[in-house]
């Protein structure tokens, strides 16, 4: 039996629960019964709290997909619930002050018909302060980051991931735990969770220390600890759908590496395996990357695009370059570039999975994308369906595939009357559909860990290669199963790209934290799909100048247009050359970056930080859904109107200015004037990370921006270590580093590093150099290193530069400063 430090009394209001306690109550949870319900509170550790009422007196068993932690002993008491006589619960913070309370009665309404017959339709209102701001509930494409008044249907599709949990801005958060098609209306009378399928109402109330970073190490505790992406992955990819054959792939990444434009991955996307009737068959079937064009054994695999082009083969006798796929993928990698190739959540009637998964009814007939051949989506609930799916994927695996790009995880689905009545292996589809991208990408990560634990068990010198998803879709807990998400198909325009903002700091808040998008967009129709269309130009410059701060960078569009940074231009336009110097700011950013994963992982930190993660007391800045925090360094204000090109109606772009190099148009800026830390509010000032200029905070300005720069700022007190001009992250050893002090407030910095790849950090094998800044004394101390790995640079160089207003530009290495060596024993120096 766990410990449970409560307070059990009988108050005027009904029963008080709380972790502030004078005496040790030996119990699991505490029960109410309020009329034909049961109350069921549960502490799972002091700062979170599982809230349970159903019909009877046994509670209902239920599968969570999304958590996975189990109760805890208590010890440091932070939290009191009340359960009232009406059986509404009401959470008191530590301080005594009313946190969050239940309006009316939870509602059951039994469902009379449907293979659902017997469970419930739920819902449980909610009394919000007047003006109590909520953020959170997923990746949805709204540009108001206060998701106070707002509606909001949980059924995930293409584009929209929404996620059934909130942020107060008073620090706590909940989550609704219903993987089933639910809904979320906030009214000026109350706040109400609804579920169309239930047992019970179920959810998770946390509170920790008042604070959005307490509520992510909350999320992470509950749902499991973020994983460690490699290093490769916080570089440049370069995506388009599709590269048609093997030879295209070769010739994209010949041509980055010839123009110096870094690069550390590229995509191998759909139909590679051929024709849609042979959709996912998880092997290489199409000719051309098997060198069986012309063979008319293998004709039928031609997808119907590639017919024409199949002639011209045969005509001309031309002869692949890369004649198989294991060839290709030792090309990528012998260039210095990993690969990620497509796999999706259906099957096509030709393959030998659908065949398999047919066998065993794990099949969902269901019309889904592409239609009309037979392609259905496969049960991921069913966990011999998830063996069989790695089964055919393991053949990928040993190949030698980096990364997996998981489409389609909603799944796609054109819906129709009765599919909601599908009985998957855990339950009906209405029942349990949101919860489809977490239970397919978990099946692949823990197959693929379970792989690689085998060849670390034959070869001790083997490190092992971490799992790495691209995903769709997504779910709560997403971040323990190796899976990171992109926004989906989104439109190139200028309304998307803003729209994609506070979609990614919403997802982020939810405790997912590597998150990107489709830089440019998807669809190009707008812009006939023309890399020189000035006004596509201006939208893709400015989007891969976010790109640089996003947690990670990846390049995509959907053919025909070609989205590589090459077909925008050449040296000397500045379309390219714009674009190529945000590329490779990023990897002069990769210490800072990887140094902000590592933080995400050992202290459920958040790279994409929405601002009222650390400027909650700013009521200007916490509702901003433009502006947002990369690490707890870096403001970042994404440029998200065009400035010097119009579009004509006909979609043809045009330039206001003749030279667009030699333009500037000004950009609305907040500054936010406080922080909080460590409890303590301080004020703001802020380095524009381009010129070094100093503003203070609590001001909007209007920031001159050319088609080169953009607004970023760097906090005072701000560390930031630079790393060199490479091509490819692994390129250079960071022995020397340029470590940027920005004074003007106390600040510090850890900078993180493993070996880049495998699970050895997990046991303990990485590195952190604590750097501390005291302005006071203008004196910088370099903690000793803490911990080792394999291959760790044992000496290396800090060139240790203090940023003035008249340091040169923050996008280039900045001269001067003092250099030291260091070898893992502290030291400190004055500048």
């Amino acid at each position: 039996m766990r410990h449970y430090r409560v307070i059990c009394s009988l108050l005027a209001l009904g029963l008080s629960l709380c972790a502030a306690a004078a005496r040790t109550v030996l119990a699991k949870e505490i029960k109410k019964t309020v009329g034909e319900q049961t109350v069921s509170i549960k502490f799972y550790n002091d700062n979170i709290v599982r809230v349970t009422k159903f019909l009877g007196t046994k509670q209902p068993e239920k599968k969570s997909y999304s958590v996975i932690m189990q109760p805890e002993a208590t010890g440091k008491n932070a939290l009191q619930v009340n359960v009232d006589d009406n059986g509404a619960v009401s959470f008191i913070s530590p301080s005594g002050a009313l946190l969050l309370r239940e309006g009316s009665p939870a509602s059951f309404s039994r469902r009379p018909a449907g293979v659902d017959a017997g469970k419930y339709e739920v819902s449980q209102t909610f009394l919000f302060e007047k003006d109590e701001a909520i953020f959170g509930f997923g990746q949805i494409a709204d540009e108001q980051m206060n998701k106070r008044g707002k509606s909001i249907k949980f059924w995930n599709t293409n584009t929209y991931t929404p996620i059934p949990y909130f942020a107060s801005e008073r620090g706590y958060g909940l989550f609704w735990d219903n993987p089933g098609r639910s809904f979320f209306d906030d009214t000026p009378e109350h706040a109400i969770f609804r579920s169309e399928v239930a047992l019970m109402v179920d959810y998770y109330f946390m509170y920790a220390d008042g604070s959005q970073d307490g509520l992510v190490d909350c999320i992470r505790q509950l749902t499991g600890q973020a994983t460690m992406f490699p290093l490769w992955t916080m570089g440049h990819w370069q995506c388009r759908e599709r590269y048609k054959t093997s030879d295209e792939l070769a010739e994209v990444l010949d041509k980055y590496r010839e123009l110096n434009i870094p690069l550390d991955a590229i995509v191998q996307d759909w139909q590679y395996w051929g024709c849609d009737s042979n959709w996912n068959a998880m092997d290489f079937m199409n000719p051309y990357y098997i060198n069986k064009v012309g063979d008319e054994r293998w004709a039928k695999f031609l997808p119907d695009d590639l017919k024409p082009l199949a002639e011209e083969y045969k005509a001309k006798g031309i002869q692949p370059r890369l004649k198989s796929p294991k060839e290709m993928i030792d090309y990528v990698h012998e260039n210095d570039a990993h690969i990620m190739i497509s796999i999706w959540a259906n099957f096509g009637p030709w393959t030998k999975p659908f065949r398999e998964l047919q066998n065993i009814g794990a099949l969902m007939p269901f019309d889904t994308w592409p239609r009309n051949h037979g392609v259905m989506p496969y049960d991921a609930f069913n966990p011999m369906a998830r063996d069989i799916y790695w089964k055919y994927l393991s053949n990928l695996y040993e190949m030698g595939f980096d990364a997996w790009w998981t489409d389609s995880t909603e799944p796609d689905h054109f819906e129709r009357e009765g599919d909601d009545e599908y009985v998957t292996h855990d339950g009906s589809w209405r029942s349990v559909k949101n919860a489809f991208p977490i239970v397919t990408n978990r099946g692949i990560y823990e197959h693929q860990r379970a792989a690689e634990d085998k060849k670390i068990k034959k070869n001790k010198h083997n490190k092992g290669k971490r799992s790495v998803q691209m995903t769709r879709s997504g779910a709560f807990g997403l971040q323990h199963y190796g899976t990171f998400s992109w926004s989906g198909d989104i439109q190139a325009s200028w309304q998307s790209l803003k729209s994609q903002v506070p979609a990614g700091l919403s997802y982020s808040l939810c405790g997912i934290p590597f998150w990107n998008t489709d830089i440019g967009g998807f669809f190009y129709w707008d812009y006939w799909n023309d890399p020189k269309n000035p006004a596509l130009q201006e939208l893709h410059t400015r989007w891969m100048q976010w790109g640089t701060f996003m947690p990670l960078m990846r390049n995509h569009g959907s053919s025909p247009m070609p989205t590589e940074l090459y077909h925008f231009g050449k040296t000397g336009d500045w379309a390219y050359d714009a674009q190529v110097e945000a590329v490779r700011l990023r990897y002069r950013l990769l210490p800072y970056i990887y140094s902000c994963a590592g933080d995400c992982v050992q202290r459920s930190g958040t790279m994409m930080r929405a601002l009222v993660m650390d400027f909650p007391t700013d009521k200007v800045a916490i509702n901003l859904a433009d502006e947002y925090m990369f690490g707890r360094q870096l403001l970042v204000r994404p440029v998200t109107e065009p400035q010097y090109t119009w579009r004509e109606d006909q979609r043809h772009g045009r330039q206001i200015y003749p030279d667009v190099s030699k333009a500037a148009a000004p950009v609305k800026v907040y500054l936010p004037k406080e922080q909080t830390m460590a409890g303590t509010t301080v004020g703001c000032k802020w380095y524009d990370f381009f010129t070094n200029k100093l503003y203070e905070g609590g001001r909007t300005i209007l920031r001159p921006t050319s088609i080169f720069e953009y607004p970023v700022f760097v906090k005072a007190g701000s560390i930031l270590p630079f790393g060199p001009a490479v091509q490819y992250s692994s390129q250079q050893a960071w022995d020397e580093l340029e470590v940027r002090i920005y004074p003007g407030a106390d600040g510090k910095f850890i900078l993180y590093e493993d070996e880049g790849d495998g699970y050895n950090y997990e046991r303990g094998l990485f590195s952190e150099i604590s750097f501390a800044w005291n302005d006071a004394e203008q004196k910088l101390t370099i903690s000793a290193r803490r911990g080792s790995f394999p291959g760790m640079i044992a000496k290396r160089r800090f060139r240790v530069v203090k940023v003035t207003e008249q340091s040169t530009r923050g996008d280039q290495p900045i001269m001067g400063g003092r250099t030291v060596d260091y070898d893992g024993k502290e030291l400190s120096l004055t500048l």
